[in-house]
């Protein structure tokens, strides 16, 4: 089985029941797979190995026609392999992956998807190889409309 890195198989990190179910191509090109590559090694296998339990993988790379369907912005990290979206499930609260991705990674974003009571539905970790921001954002619904804004202490439980 191709790997992406130790723990994501290339199947999961580009696989859409969408992109099955309207016959698009998910396929990534090179340098995109280089981007998935680095993003895995540097945010999401650290995270694994200090949770030591399977995490699940929302979303991955998004070919732009998948993610023209889905509704994704046009700049979306998914779209260049540089962003993973990443629920612990139960097995671990999300809360704890923010954390810990927050304090022991290098990343260019780090969001706290749709919080309730401080636990994020998922987090969105990106990683760009030309340099990376440290931004950290906050996803939530108005009026039906996602709307991103800085991340403030609170937003995600301690």
């Amino acid at each position: 089985m191709e790997m992406i890195s130790n723990h994501i198989s290339y199947y999961e990190a580009t696989h859409s029941p969408t992109a099955t179910a309207k016959g698009l191509n998910n396929e990534p090109n090179l340098t995109q797979l280089k981007a998935m590559r680095l993003v895995a090694v540097k945010c999401f296998e650290p995270l694994r190995m200090w949770a030591n339990v399977p995490l699940s993988i929302n979303s991955f790379f998004r070919g732009d026609a998948l993610n023209k369907a889905i509704g994704g912005a046009a700049s979306s990290q998914h779209c260049k392999g540089e962003a993973i979206d990443i629920d612990g499930k139960g097995r671990i609260s999300n809360a704890k992956i923010f954390h810990f991705l927050k304090e022991n990674t290098e990343f260019d974003q780090l969001i706290c998807e749709f919080p309730v009571n401080g636990e994020p539905a998922w987090v969105h970790v990106s990683y760009s190889e030309k340099g990376n921001r440290r931004q950290m954002l906050t996803a939530t619904k108005v009026n039906g409309k996602t709307v991103y804004s800085p991340y403030k202490k609170g937003d995600v439980n301690e």
